[in-house]
């Protein structure tokens, strides 16, 4: 079982230290389809808990990628810019978006784990 934490928005987030890896589930992409372009956030900005960091289009629609913690952006996926299909291919590996260094570790608590998000999605079919 992973540490992988969901939010709401169908974001993903991986803890390492009080960094934040962050990314689509497998849910959203497939949601998605084929993924064409990727819009990330500049490294430095600073986020507060669901505001909007990037944009995720494909085939069939665009999607706004929420920042499911408050912080500061230190790092973003450029390889995506060149290869968004990486989304869709590996969505919890390279398909991540970006790393963000959090300012509260209570707001993980607002997050479901994978049982819960399964749980969610079941509600939502």
């Amino acid at each position: 079982m992973s540490d992988r934490l969901y939010s709401k928005d169908h974001e993903w987030i991986e803890m390492d230290g009080d960094i934040a890896t962050v990314g689509i589930s497998e849910h959203a992409q497939e949601q998605l389809g084929d993924v064409v372009f990727v819009e990330l956030p500049d490294i430095g900005r600073s986020l507060s808990q669901n505001e909007e960091a990037g944009v995720v289009e494909s085939v069939k629609a665009a999607s706004e990628l929420y920042a499911p913690l408050a912080g500061e952006i230190v790092e973003v996926n450029e390889t995506l810019v060149d290869d968004p299909a990486q989304v869709n291919a590996d969505p919890y590996g390279n398909g991540w978006f970006m790393r963000v260094r959090i300012d509260d570790t209570g707001q993980l608590d607002g997050l479901m784990d994978e049982e819960a998000y399964q749980e969610f999605l079941a509600e939502l079919e």
